[in-house]
């Protein structure tokens, strides 16, 4: 027998079940980016794998061991996107959009790809949705996305559940010989890292500052610190950004060994982390990248943004039983209709509903069937009323209203006066 087909590992589908959260998480998301003046990019899912190779770098995890990589029909090497900055970044190159010093705030949704091991929180096909800054250099744009963020937070009910984590990395000069200084100091405690952490060392130093391992970890004490090494405008840089989140009244905590694993990072980096969801902590994360277009062959152009993970994120409103009741209700009100004249009188009803009441959510019975299969029906659908349309109705030309989710008895409404009735009790419940 041959094998039934089954979705990849770490590719999971989202039912019909799940859809709900989804759109409302992204709704509220989209709604906020809205009111703050940012704008919706769509970037295609698969790029010329070069893109990745010279944004991300070359000796970073993703390119080595993590990226689906694939050779087309025409020999061409394409990569299922691992990440949205850089294909955002190309696009705006593709079409100009940054040049002549035009600030652009867009933002963008969809799926991302890495072969990882999968496990709760990490998938092989994750999603994210990403803001991108480009032309302004000040560091109240960096305050910009992290209020927004925090202001997310509040609309979401789980600001409680998560911290600010900052830190600077400087210019590449000064990151420089900070890692210069670092590999020093490391090289002479080779023997305590991690197998891991040895091979980083030669390819990518500051990645070790993050590591898991304990050895590792104890290894780094009293090593050199990154603030020490910050040039002067990249100091001043931070202090500002310090400054603007004061005002607000976010809080934050300052880690040092926060560095991100990308190498197009400089200045502003931050993390929002929660310990709500084990080791899959970080749920929202980005930072300052400066010199990135430029590395992709644009003029010099700043740039900074994020990326926060969606399935993290639903996983985390899920664990605190933040998930808004209304949201499991995927009807408000559900038709039954008994018998081919009173289908026909239910059909035109519901449509009139549907024009009186744009937002009503009416499920019209399909398929007939008796009196009792049509209401476990209705009760299924989660509808918060049954509409009862039968032969007495008919003839009175009403319907017949039964409260499915509470108290309260059946009423006869006037098919003229059942709009308003609904809009003021579906509206209540």
């Amino acid at each position: 027998m041959s094998k039934s087909l089954q979705a990849i590992r770490g590719m999971n589908d989202i039912l019909p079940e799940q859809t709900p959260l989804w759109r409302y998480f992204e709704g509220t998301v989209a709604g906020l980016l809205d009111n703050y003046g940012y704008r919706q990019i769509r970037m295609p899912i698969v790029e010329f794998t070069e893109l990745f190779k010279r944004s991300i770098g070359e000796v970073t995890d993703i390119v080595e061991k993590e990226m689906y990589t694939f050779e087309d029909r025409n020999g061409d090497s394409l990569t299922l996107r691992p990440e949205g900055t850089a294909a955002c970044v190309r696009a705006a190159l593709e079409h100009g959009i940054t040049g002549g010093g035009q600030v652009q705030k867009l933002w963008y949704m969809g799926p991302m790809f890495r072969h990882e091991r999968p496990q709760k929180g990490r998938y092989r096909q994750f999603h994210q949705i990403g803001l991108e800054v480009f032309n302004l250099e000040g560091p109240d744009i960096d305050a910009e996305l992290i209020i927004l963020t925090w202001r997310l937070w509040a609309a979401l009910g789980i600001r409680d559940a998560v911290t600010l984590e900052l830190n600077s990395l400087g210019t590449s000069e000064s990151r420089g010989r900070y890692r210069e200084a670092l590999v020093e100091f490391l090289t002479a405690r080779l023997d305590q890292l991690d197998e891991d952490s040895q091979r980083r060392l030669k390819t990518n130093p500051l990645r070790v500052l993050d590591t898991k391992d304990a050895n590792t970890q104890a290894a780094l004490v009293g090593a050199p610190q990154l603030a020490d090494y910050l040039d002067d405008d990249s100091r001043t840089h931070f202090e500002g950004l310090k400054a603007r989140l004061d005002a607000v009244g976010i809080p934050y905590v300052i880690n040092p060994k926060l560095v991100r694993g990308l190498d197009y990072y400089s200045k502003t980096v931050f993390e929002w982390v929660t310990d709500k969801l084990g080791s899959q902590g970080t749920v929202c994360a980005g930072g300052r990248y400066d010199g990135l277009v430029e590395q992709m062959g644009g003029k010099p152009t700043p740039g900074v943004g994020f990326a926060m993970g969606i399935e993290r994120l639903i996983l985390l409103l899920e664990t605190l039983d933040k998930v808004p009741e209304s949201i499991a209700r995927q009807v408000d009100v559900y038709l039954c209709a008994f018998g081919e004249a009173a289908e026909l009188a239910g059909l035109a009803l519901s449509e009139r509903l549907r024009d009186a009441l744009p937002s009503l959510r009416l499920q019209v019975n399909a398929g007939a069937g008796s009196f009792k299969s049509q209401f476990k029906k209705a009760d299924k659908s989660g509808a918060l009323y049954a509409l009862i349309l039968g032969d007495d109705e008919m003839a009175a030309q009403t319907v017949g209203v039964k409260p499915l989710r509470g108290q309260g008895e059946q009423q006869n409404i006037a098919w003229d006066a059942l709009a308003e009735h609904l809009a003021t009790h579906v509206a209540q419940g």
